[in-house]
């Protein structure tokens, strides 16, 4: 299996570097549209060659994926979370049950009830 994982990732590495050579040409980035930054006074741009726009644009469209799905699944979370407190706090409430009842048993029985 890990052999298959190393020829996947051979294979991604070679198709992005073929992606890298056929797209070196410079391209401008323009912050704002060329009317709007006239009229704002704002003329920021920059040139990159296209594969790194690409790649760029691929990470930022993931990056927005994965904050966008934690942020979707916090329900789900706090949800586990108070769960996970009420079953601690059943828990204890159990042990401390357990501990009133075996006051009243004989030592020798109480010990074999803690054991299983």
């Amino acid at each position: 299996m890990r052999y298959i994982r190393y020829a996947f990732l051979a294979a991604v590495a070679v198709v992005l570097i073929a992606v890298a050579l056929a797209n070196r040409g410079l391209v401008t980035l323009q912050l704002l549209p060329g009317d709007l930054a006239e009229l704002l006074g704002v003329q920021h741009s920059v040139s990159l060659p296209l594969f790194l726009v690409i790649f760029l644009g691929i990470v930022s469209g993931l990056m927005l994926g994965f904050v966008w799905e934690w942020l979707r699944e916090h329900k789900h979370r706090a949800e586990a979370a108070q769960k996970n407190r009420e079953v601690r706090r059943l828990e204890r409430e159990l042990k401390r049950t357990q501990n009133e009842r075996d006051k009243d048993k004989d030592e020798v029985l109480a010990i074999l009830d803690q054991a299983s």
